[in-house]
């Protein structure tokens, strides 16, 4: 069971888990090919499971953002406190359809979701989450 399906409170359903765009899955494989030498076996590894152990969705209440192999780092920011969602994509992730979404809102922090598949649609359900708790309540 992922972090985010044990954290959800009474009441709290998943709107959407987002994924990871293809691009990382291929540095996944370039590292991989690199492991043919020794030395790079531990960086390849680390990578994989870097990208393994990260979940990133949001729920009808919150966004959240979860990472860590051995440790866990989680950011979570409650629907109603969201102020602004950046898009970040440089050219090659407008080409390739990724990008980083920065979610900033009332306090200190900010929840940054990378390596994206179609921020645009990312941004777009977090917007939709919101209302549709609005509506609700």
């Amino acid at each position: 069971m992922s972090y985010i399906e044990n954290s959800l409170s009474k009441g709290e359903k998943i709107y959407r888990v987002f994924e990871h765009h293809w691009v990382i899955k291929f540095f996944l494989v370039l590292h991989l090919i690199l492991c043919l030498t020794v030395v790079w076996i531990p960086v390849a590894l680390y990578y994989w499971l870097s990208w393994k152990f990260t979940e990133q969705g949001v729920t009808n209440k919150r966004v959240i953002r979860k990472s860590g192999i051995i440790s866990r780092k989680t950011d979570e920011m409650k629907l109603g406190a969201i102020e602004a969602i950046e898009i970040n994509q440089g050219i090659w992730g407008r080409i390739l359809g990724f990008g980083t979404l920065t979610i900033s809102g009332r306090g200190d922090g900010d929840v940054v979701m990378t390596w994206m598949a179609n921020p645009v649609k990312a941004k777009r359900d977090i917007e939709s989450a919101d209302y549709e708790e609005a509506a609700t309540d």
